[in-house]
């Protein structure tokens, strides 16, 4: 009988110390669970404060590209397209979606506009997107026959921008062209002249 007493005390202390153990182990469950809820609150205020800077810098560029072009288109057009940017959610990333508008229509600048106008926006872009830089690169822009698709008549007003934008952005524009309506603004003009496969300039 006293054997018997003895076993079930060992027994009860065992139980004991497994019952504090279960108990050490439950308190710090129960720490490592709060601190995780604490981590968890700051990361989803991270993800939080990063999606408003998303939003604002998205907002941003919106209205710095749009107006950028829009005002590139006005300044060649007499009934220019505005340019509207849209970044939309697609397979889980952010795109931007580029398009033109004329009253209430909507068309793709590629397919349904004429390509005079995607010329004067393709260099608006380019501008806008160097202008936006942080570090800015150098503040030179080489042009390989810019605008050929824009009519004879409206040649002379995309030489009036591209001089504007040189002397407001301070941006020095290089080109190649064969147009002469095109340098009509422009400060200095070389005459490049191909013989034997070579340039030669004049």
């Amino acid at each position: 009988m006293k054997n018997e007493i003895r076993k079930l005390r060992i027994q009860l202390e065992r139980l004991k110390g497994k019952k504090e153990q279960l108990e050490q182990s439950l308190e710090t469950a129960k720490e490592t669970l709060k601190e995780t809820k604490q981590e968890i609150r700051k990361h989803e205020q991270a993800i939080a404060v990063v999606k408003e800077v998303g939003l604002k810098t998205q907002q941003s560029l919106q209205y710095h590209i749009a107006d950028t072009v829009s005002m590139a288109l006005d300044s060649v057009f007499d009934d220019p397209y505005e340019m509207i940017v849209e970044f939309v959610q697609r397979r889980g990333k952010t795109e931007c979606d580029l398009m033109f508008k004329r009253g209430n229509q909507i068309v793709d600048p590629l397919s349904a506009s004429g390509g005079g106008a995607v010329d004067v926006a393709s260099f608006a872009l380019r501008v806008a997107s160097w202008s936006m830089q942080q570090p800015k690169t150098r503040n030179v822009l080489l042009l390989d026959e810019p605008f050929k698709n824009l009519s004879e008549g409206l040649l002379p007003k995309a030489s009036e921008m591209l001089k504007q934008v040189s002397d407001k952005l301070g941006l020095q524009i290089i080109m190649i062209t064969h147009s002469d309506a095109l340098i009509e603004s422009a400060d200095k003009v070389f005459q490049v002249q191909n013989k034997k496969r070579r340039s030669i300039l004049l």
